[in-house]
């Protein structure tokens, strides 16, 4: 018995093994490929490991195709969606949790709806009228419709975190003569410091992966986002591998970074919902 459990034991460390390598593989390739020295990227067979390290590729990626504008545009879309999404979601979380209103559950299950519609179907209607608000090439004409998919996402976020944290504890503290919004700001927002920053991080990732707005909305190259603005180095007859791979190490890495600090909150935040007690 002993035995056939060390056996499973060792073959289910196997698996995760080839799990964790098969995903994290890509990003390897991308990483060494940045690195690579221009003469060697496209040698056969191929380096594992780059026998020559260059940074000529990240120096294309800054002088040549101006990656800078792209991650800036990035950062204050992204930071701004986040933002609001935050702001906005808090005291709908906490309506949807604490008051039973009229229309409840359909303007709950319409906040899922709403992030489930396809964005390719209200990609034209919505350029139609930005052209006519000359919020086309604006940092509102990307801010505002990438609202609209990180919103609902916070939203339910929050609801699942807020849901967790009993509602005697702001009886309490009106009995101790704290109005509601004292008791939320004294009481509840403390408690939810994991969902805040856990919905945080996943606004602003979700918005700093969007592709289709900033395809659509933009048409002009300075105000291109990072996901767009990699797109744009493939030319007519050639596809730089080398800057393409540099650029999403720099799009990437402090993504990586901010989660890997938050971790603990993250996780904390995204499990509120999964245990009851």
């Amino acid at each position: 018995m002993k035995k056939k459990i060390k056996i499973g034991k060792i073959f289910g460390l196997i698996f995760a093994v080839l799990f964790v390598a098969i995903l994290v593989f890509p990003f390897y390739w991308q990483l060494i490929s940045s690195f690579k020295d221009p003469e060697d990227l496209m040698m056969m067979p191929t380096e594992i490991w780059p026998s020559r390290f260059s940074l000529d590729f990240f120096k294309n990626v800054f002088s040549v195709h101006h990656f800078d504008t792209f991650l800036k545009n990035s950062i204050i879309v992204s930071g701004f969606s986040m933002l609001f999404s935050i702001l906005v979601a808090l005291p709908a979380a906490y309506a949807f949790t604490r008051i039973r209103f009229s229309g409840y559950k359909f303007w709950k299950n319409f906040m899922l709806l709403a992030n489930m519609f396809p964005i390719i179907a209200v990609v034209t209607p919505l350029f139609v009228v930005f052209k006519k608000l000359h919020l086309v090439n604006t940092y509102a004409g990307l801010i505002i419709p990438t609202i609209v998919i990180t919103l609902p996402l916070s939203i339910w976020t929050l609801v699942a975190f807020l849901g967790q944290i009993p509602y005697d504890l702001e009886q309490a503290a009106q009995i101790d003569g704290c109005t509601r919004l004292q008791a939320v700001c004294k009481v509840i927002l403390p408690l939810m410091t994991p969902g805040l920053f856990s919905t945080a991080i996943i606004a602003f990732i979700t918005a700093w992966n969007e592709l289709m707005f900033s395809l659509v909305f933009v048409t002009k190259n300075e105000w291109r986002t990072v996901p767009v603005g990699i797109t744009l180095f493939v030319g007519e007859f050639t596809v730089p591998w080398g800057d393409m791979a540099a650029a999403s190490i720099c799009a990437t890495v402090p993504i990586v970074i901010v989660v890997l600090i938050c971790q603990k909150q993250i996780v904390a935040g995204l499990t509120a919902g999964a245990v009851k007690g």
